[in-house]
């Protein structure tokens, strides 16, 4: 089994505190490094962009009920760069990137070439970046860079359409980032049809917005540029893992056309889309990354240890419990109407709650051992002591416990 670690970097107030920008970036520090001396394996680290408490006053907010920043950090490389520069070991990912805003999927694979370009200068580097890229969970982030449904049976397609538009943008970026050179003619057209949609009502309120009642419907282009290559162009492409932020199976398939794309985990997957992603990748597993692995779909998991010195077993977790219902419970409140109820209760039982042994038996009974865990230990908590101590406490007491059944 593989471990590593997740940093949201959320400035939330958990319990009426709320720290500052500063010191949430210095804990950041203090935890990432601590990660890197624990032996983690990859620092998954959160992207996010704009200001969540502002887009509250949206006449439309995407997120009305969350309380401070959904994130912090809003450039992955950048950040990356500061990371490297503090430790030795550790891999770092974006989870995740959009490439839908900021510049679009052109901008985003330029930026990373740069990036790459820079940290494989040194012959003797080997820490891998692991870019997990996406459309993005929030909307009012894209709105903002002018990315969104144009017309009113866009809005209406919006969901089938943005999977379809993230498909078309993860190629341009998986393309260029492979030393293509690419124009918008050479892009499939975006295809509207009745199978995208949940039921027959909501692909015929589409067609009737849009005045036709064709099988299909084509979307005017959301990209359109003439024939480009990015620069710089000969960089190590051994010191890059592309990771998708879609469970969506033709958009996984699609890119995998081009180069290798592993798959980031959404902290509610179900057990059923996991192992039907698992399946479906091994044989679609773009050949040049070898044989598709379990532990190339990291595992999202919240983690409330508890390793509290003076305190028996039945007392830490009970602590830990206490500490999962009220951090799980403020987070299911803060996205309440931002997820698909049906998602939510479908959802995979991904929190691990309790002393050592206790999450070392949750995980034997949930994971595979070729499993891949991204335990997301600051999940609302701003203590940094213990959150420290707690990603030690996994490491230093759970591990060995796993290493030994």
């Amino acid at each position: 089994m593989h471990y590593d670690v997740f940093f949201s970097i959320c400035q939330t107030p958990v319990a009426g505190h709320c720290p500052d920008e500063a010191t949430m970036f210095r804990n950041f520090i203090d935890q990432v490094k601590a990660a890197d001396d624990l032996g983690y394996g990859v620092g998954w680290i959160a992207e996010s962009h704009l200001s969540s408490q502002v887009q509250k006053r949206h006449a439309e907010p995407v997120i009305p009920h969350w309380e401070g920043e959904v994130g912090l950090n809003v450039d992955f490389l950048q950040l990356a760069s500061h990371v490297f520069a503090r430790t030795k070991r550790l891999e770092l990912g974006s989870a995740i990137m959009n490439v839908l805003c900021n510049g679009g999927p052109v901008a985003a694979a330029e930026r990373l070439a740069a990036f790459l370009t820079f940290h494989g200068l040194d012959p003797a580097e080997r820490r891998r970046i692991h870019v997990g890229f996406a459309a993005g969970r929030f909307d009012f982030m894209n709105r903002a860079y002018g990315v969104g449904p144009r017309t009113p049976w866009e809005k209406a397609a919006w969901g089938p359409l943005k999977t379809l538009l993230f498909r078309q943008a993860g190629e341009i970026f998986v393309r260029l980032l492979r030393g293509d050179e690419l124009a918008a003619a050479d892009l499939e057209p975006l295809v509207l049809s009745r199978p995208l949609f949940r039921n027959d009502a909501d692909w015929d309120k589409v067609r009737d917005l849009a005045g036709t009642s064709a099988d299909t419907l084509v979307v005017p282009p959301f990209y359109t540029f003439d024939v480009l290559k990015i620069v710089p162009a000969h960089w190590r492409r051994d010191l890059l893992q592309l990771v998708a932020g879609s469970h969506d199976g033709p958009t996984q398939e699609h890119l995998n056309r081009f180069l290798p794309v592993q798959v980031f985990n959404l902290s509610i997957t179900s057990p059923a889309v996991i192992e039907d992603t698992h399946r479906r990748l091994a044989s679609a597993y773009h050949p040049s990354g070898g044989p598709w692995r379990r532990d190339y779909l990291p595992r999202t998991v919240f983690v409330f240890l508890n390793a509290q010195p003076g305190l028996s077993a039945a007392q830490r977790n009970a602590a830990a419990q206490a500490e999962a219902s009220a951090a799980l419970g403020a987070y299911w409140t803060a996205l309440d109407g931002t997820i698909d109820p049906k998602k939510v209760n479908g959802a995979a039982d991904n929190a691990l709650i309790g002393d050592p042994a206790a999450v070392a038996a949750q995980i034997r009974e949930r994971f595979h051992p070729d499993d891949r865990l991204m335990l997301w230990f600051d999940f609302f908590n701003h203590d940094n002591a213990r959150v420290i101590e707690n990603m030690a406490a996994f490491r230093e007491q759970v591990v060995p416990l796993l290493e030994t059944t």
